[in-house]
């Protein structure tokens, strides 16, 4: 695979750039509401040991 001439980094670069300064308001109102929002840290945390807990059991499996 050939490496990307330097009008294509750039073009891609100034692409970037500009999805990131349109996202830019949608962005920063996400960000207030976050800081703003109830912390809620058992609703992520209990679906994430879930799936911890799924998977070691499924290793387990495999093992046997």
């Amino acid at each position: 695979m050939a490496t990307a001439a330097w009008w294509e980094i750039l073009l891609g670069g100034l692409a970037a750039l500009l999805v990131i300064l349109w996202f830019r308001p949608g962005i920063k109102a996400a960000m207030e509401r976050g800081k703003t929002a109830k912390k809620d840290w058992p609703a992520a945390l209990i679906p994430i040991a879930l799936v911890v807990v799924f998977v070691l059991a499924l290793i387990q499996l495999v093992r046997k």
